[in-house]
């Protein structure tokens, strides 16, 4: 029998990640994702639930991660699902399901902080001045060479449209 374990999801942090480094010195990023759901109850009525989702990240992309996003910020995550099991200081035997991701895309705004973009990083940088002598920008765009109107159009010329 065949296995897969697969799970994409889109939602919101509902923290701060948290980086820390596994003993080998690896980066791992913890982070909780609010994945929304809205249906229509059979008597019509709009419902809404919220489920709350615990993932992990390790390596580049735990820095990256960690750098990038903050509580909030909407993102796509793909990844497998994982057990963690462990036994707590009174003896008991504990369980959670995580998510372990495996890739993740940036998604638009959200959050409160709508001030940064996902592309900048979480941490304050002061912005860089060009420099007072440089030269002014040529302007954007191709330059056309265009050719006359009246000229044939041949077999072999390929037509835009």
């Amino acid at each position: 029998m065949a296995n897969y374990n697969k799970v994409i999801l889109v939602g919101n942090l509902t923290r701060d990640p948290q980086l820390s480094y596994l003993p080998n010195q690896t980066p791992v990023c913890e982070f909780s994702l609010a994945v929304n759901r809205r249906w229509r109850g059979t008597d019509g009525e709009q419902r809404e639930e919220t489920c709350f989702i615990d993932c992990r990240c390790y390596g580049k992309q735990a820095e990256t991660f960690n750098q990038y996003m903050s509580k909030g910020r909407p993102v796509l995550i793909e990844g497998r699902l994982q057990l963690d099991r462990w036994e707590s200081q009174d003896g008991q035997k504990r369980s959670k399901h995580r998510i372990s991701v495996q890739n993740f895309q940036f998604l638009g705004q959200g959050g409160r902080d709508q001030s940064s973009s996902p592309s900048a990083p979480r941490q304050q940088s002061r912005p860089v001045a060009p420099p007072q002598d440089a030269a002014p920008e040529a302007p954007a765009g191709p330059e056309y060479d265009a050719a006359p109107m009246d000229q044939p159009v041949g077999p072999g010329d390929d037509i835009p449209f």
